[in-house]
């Protein structure tokens, strides 16, 4: 079988138990033909436990069977938030149905991907390998230069890959599509054991890191149907909605206001409006100006 079928039905058993909770053998294989995952043929029980062994290596998806003879997923808490494993089952789902779409291609249209996945193998063989990497740079507006880096994590932030590595003072971050090469070499590392790229990123929004700013606690207004795309899209883990009217709704965060965060608050333009703190509210208020001043000169 092609792996890509075989995949196909790994993403298919997957997002039917995380749909229907719990599932007997026969309700699965029902389902299973009804669908026509594999081409009408039942859904054996040999099958399912090759399946599940294999998504449990693939995914670290747990599926296990109650004394009701129901299979279920153990923790589908590894399929919420950020994770790699809610990220490779969406984007295999993603792929699944593009390929099952070929016929009507024209009417999918997609975002376009900066460059530089071209390097994601050589930085992904570095981490696995504990290698540092080499790489050619450049920023934007200044000359290229080239550094060797010790690479800590991948970070996928609004279509653009970025890298996370030390580079042996401080930490950094690096987008792969401003890279002009990526060199392994054969110098090892080793990253602390009590790090942890998921808590480095934890107090910030986006990829910009700095500590010099401090942690805030922020009150954003969201009016019209604002609200709606903060609820199903969170800003920061840390969200929570506080109060609510027919008018308005405000959200409370515990972060470290960073451009990345403001720049993402300015996308909502009318929809939001910072009531807290203070200096975040008139950084805003500033930038606001600057925008409208820019739009009141003469062409």
């Amino acid at each position: 079988m092609k792996p890509s079928l075989i995949f196909h039905q790994y993403i298919w058993l997957v997002n039917t138990l995380r749909h229907y909770k719990a599932m007997t053998l026969g309700e699965l294989n029902r389902k299973w033909i009804e669908d026509e995952v594999a081409e009408g043929n039942p859904l054996s029980r040999t099958t399912l436990f090759r399946h599940r062994d294999a998504i449990m290596d693939m995914f670290g998806i747990i599926i296990e069977c109650d004394a009701a003879h129901r299979y279920y997923i153990e923790n589908p808490q590894v399929l919420d938030g950020e994770s790699i494993e809610r990220w490779m089952l969406s984007t295999l789902t993603v792929e699944g149905v593009l390929a099952d779409s070929a016929s009507i291609k024209e009417r999918i249209l997609l975002e376009d991907v900066p460059a530089g996945e071209e390097y994601l193998s050589t930085i992904i063989k570095a981490i696995k390998t504990g290698k540092k990497v080499h790489i050619a740079y450049h920023r934007f507006g200044t000359g290229s230069y080239e550094k060797t880096l010790e690479p800590y994590a991948l970070k996928l932030f609004h279509q653009r890959w970025y890298l996370l590595a030390y580079t042996g003072r401080w930490m950094a971050t690096y987008s792969l599509d401003r890279m002009d090469d990526v060199t392994l070499t054969e110098e090892s590392f080793k990253m602390p054991e009590d790090f942890s790229p998921e808590d480095f990123f934890a107090e910030y929004f986006g990829v910009l890191t700095d500590n010099t700013v401090p942690m805030a606690h922020v009150v954003v207004r969201a009016y019209g149907k604002t609200p709606n795309y903060l609820r199903t899209l969170p800003m920061h883990h840390s969200q929570r909605e506080v109060n609510t009217t027919e008018e308005y709704a405000d959200f409370a965060l515990d972060i470290r206001p960073t451009f990345d965060f403001q720049e993402h608050l300015l996308h909502y333009a009318a929809g939001v409006e910072v009531l807290e703190p203070a200096e975040l509210r008139q950084q805003m208020k500033e930038e606001i100006e600057l925008m409208l001043k820019n739009y009141q000169k003469k062409s």
